[in-house]
């Protein structure tokens, strides 16, 4: 399925929507069209030269979103930033089914997606592609834990360990970082006999297309205040990325349309 994913987030994205603001701060790229605003974590990894030298502001959102199949993963990190400024858009989530408060911010422990599965991984064997806080204590307890990590430290596997460990697994958390560097369609794969495969993270796309190839639950982030969220991109403000909206667990079973191209205007 190697590019379809990505052809597929692409295509779902209206054609008239332009970009208004982009930015590659330390952390984050940022991406603004109209009141849509999405992020995600910038890549440090620039070995390719970028698929656009041109200035994209005032491109369309969707030509820029195809700079996610940038081997640049600088340029990756803006194209799924892009991606995220239209499905992760508070109307166009709700409309394709992501329940969410209208408060500006809430308390976001009650969707974090390893706290919210502790009863069903227990006694399971569990994979996590990428290091979250609080994770081994979490998880280890109560289940038999792996990670695999693109640049390992001390107890975690190498990336080149998802082709042993994940086809063994009844839960697999992959960062949406397997996005940008397009370890994802391999990971999907791999998964095939997994019970519930989660995408995790703040630049994780609310797309419903993502169920059609096998991610069960999409745990990702919603701006609601994007001016701060520009903010603190470019380092103008040191606060964590959450306090500018809410976290939200997205389930396949609440999709109110699994379709591909599925065009809600923002």
């Amino acid at each position: 399925m190697m590019w379809q994913i990505y052809d597929a987030l692409i295509k779902g994205i209206p054609e008239d929507l332009i970009v208004d603001e982009l930015i590659c701060g330390n952390h984050y790229a940022y991406v603004r069209s109209g009141d849509g605003a999405g992020i995600a974590g910038l890549s440090h990894y620039e070995t390719r030269k970028p698929m656009y030298s041109k200035n994209l502001l005032g491109a369309t959102l969707q030509e820029v979103a195809t700079c996610i199949k940038s081997w640049n993963l600088v340029e990756a990190s803006v194209g799924l930033a892009a991606i995220n400024a239209y499905y992760n858009h508070p109307r166009v989530a709700r409309a394709n089914g992501v329940v969410f408060s209208d408060n500006l911010r809430i308390e976001d422990r009650i969707f974090d997606p390893f706290i919210m599965s502790q009863n069903d991984i227990r006694g399971k064997k569990v994979v996590v592609i990428g290091h979250f806080p609080h994770l081994e204590s979490l998880f280890e307890p109560i289940s038999d834990f792996s990670i695999i990590e693109w640049d390992p430290i001390e107890g975690d596997y190498p990336i080149s360990a998802i082709e042993y460990i994940i086809p063994e697994c009844d839960y697999v958390y992959l960062t949406y970082i397997s996005v940008i560097n397009k370890t994802l369609p391999r990971i999907l794969e791999l998964s095939g006999n997994a019970i519930q495969v989660t995408m995790v993270g703040p630049g994780t796309p609310l797309a419903p297309v993502l169920f059609d190839y096998g991610v069960g639950v999409l745990s990702g982030f919603m701006i609601k205040d994007n001016l701060r969220a520009l903010r603190v991109a470019t380092g103008a403000e040191r606060i964590r990325m959450f306090s500018n909206g809410q976290k939200v667990s997205f389930k396949k079973s609440e999709c109110k349309s699994v379709r591909h191209g599925e065009d809600h205007s923002i």
